[in-house]
């Protein structure tokens, strides 16, 4: 067996895969089983009751975490003139129009997130089938289409996460590091639950939070007890 193989079988020898975990058990876990020499990723995976074929019961949106990410997202925006100006003084990576479509045609994708204002949008539509597949393409629904590109960009930086339901009715969402102390993402954790909470769909029937778990990049999953979770926000 590898070594890595045999961390692995260590790590879910840790957890009992029958039992469900009060958050901030979970948290404990996860962080103890990890076991990479890299500071793994914390992600939460939810299964919604939804049927995301329907488009009313399609579910996304976007939310700050309070303890941010742990890394840099670099940001892009489509603006001109002040807009231009606005997103360059709030710590955009990169601004332009015309030019940085250009580099995107060529196959430049050095950036985490784009913003666009909307008189923008007939530029970067160009490029959608480039950006769409790729979770890049601006979008108002998750605010990364409009004209406070400052504000747009501050949170982006800050540590602001895009969700969105897939085919199989789950939202999978990073909510930090595993070197982040524990508090910090219990709070990524639970604003991310909350978010979704809210952007339940009228249509959405019967049972909608049906299984939240938690994991790192190389560690196991651990269920989440979703009463406890829930009853914290």
């Amino acid at each position: 067996m590898s070594k890595s193989a045999k961390k692995h079988s260590a790590a879910m020898q840790q957890i009992d895969r029958t039992k469900v975990y009060p958050l901030k058990a979970a948290v404990d876990v996860v962080k103890d089983a990890a076991y990479a020499k890299f500071d793994e990723t914390v992600d939460v995976a939810v299964k919604l009751g939804v049927d995301p074929r329907h488009a009313d019961q399609m579910v996304r949106g976007a939310v700050v975490l309070p303890n941010g990410l742990g890394k840099n997202v670099r940001v892009l925006v489509f603006a001109k003139g002040e807009k231009e100006k606005e997103a360059q003084e709030a710590g955009a990576d990169y601004v332009g129009g015309d030019d940085l479509v250009a580099k995107i045609q060529e196959g430049w994708f050095d950036f985490d997130t784009a913003i666009a204002t909307p008189d923008m949008m007939g530029v970067v539509g160009k490029i959608g089938k480039l950006l769409g597949p790729r979770g890049l393409m601006p979008n108002p629904k998750v605010g990364t289409v409009t004209f406070e590109v400052g504000k747009a960009v501050k949170e982006s930086k800050a540590g602001k996460v895009e969700f969105r339901v897939e085919k199989a009715g789950i939202v999978h969402a990073p909510v930090g590091k595993v070197s982040f102390d524990a508090d910090k993402l219990q709070g990524n954790i639970l604003a991310i639950v909350e978010a979704l909470v809210k952007a339940k769909p009228s249509a959405a029937k019967g049972t909608y939070i049906k299984k939240i778990s938690l994991s790192s990049t190389m560690g196991p999953g651990i269920n989440l007890d979703i009463s406890d979770v829930t009853s914290q926000f």
